[in-house]
């Protein structure tokens, strides 16, 4: 994306957030939102991956018939690798773009700079989607964790089913209304 294609013409968005009819200083300090929260889902993912589940100091594994098979530890690195990658992809976009926004008008210049509203918009939601399939991924990989320590699904007791289903209805229902709103952001 070149600073031409930012630039246009947006019906008055400044890049100061001033005087116009939707300043970007909103939309800065949602990028700072995004990249704050992936940072902090980041550090998540490294001390996942950091983890060993095949440390045998490391107590409290599922043993026997109800143990964790090689395909369930495959699953739990690849799961964090993919919500890393999702993570990266949603920061460096938000950087970018917040750079890219800073540098439209520097503070030298007296008159405020237009910006292509619908191509913010469009990268602002591309970093949403990619922090949307991270959490996803790090939900996945967390249900992995929960085999290794509780044991399988289908032979566990109630604390790993329990701990998954919270998993999957609570992570699911705060995506949906992230979602919400980022669309509700949108159309306003």
């Amino acid at each position: 994306m070149d600073e031409g294609d930012l630039c246009r013409f947006s019906g008055g968005a400044t890049a100061s957030g001033g005087h116009g009819q939707g300043g970007t200083s909103i939309h800065i300090t949602a990028l700072d939102g995004i990249i704050n929260v992936n940072s902090l889902f980041t550090l998540a993912v490294f001390l996942g991956l950091a983890w060993n589940p095949y440390d045998p100091g490391d107590g409290g594994f599922a043993v026997g018939e109800c143990a964790a098979g090689t395909r369930v530890m495959e699953d739990l690195v690849s799961f964090h690798v993919y919500s890393f990658s999702c993570f990266l992809f949603s920061s460096l976009i938000a950087l970018c773009l917040k750079q890219a926004v800073r540098l439209v008008r520097p503070p030298s210049r007296p008159f405020p700079a237009r910006v292509n509203r619908a191509v913010l918009r469009a990268i602002i939601l591309a970093s949403a989607v990619g922090s949307v399939f991270g959490c996803g991924f790090l939900m996945m990989a967390l249900v992995n964790v929960v085999q290794v320590k509780l044991g399988r699904l289908s032979c566990a007791g109630a604390g790993a089913v329990g701990a998954v289903v919270t998993l999957v209805i609570l992570i699911p229902v705060a995506m949906l209304i992230y979602i919400a709103i980022i669309f509700y952001s949108f159309t306003r």
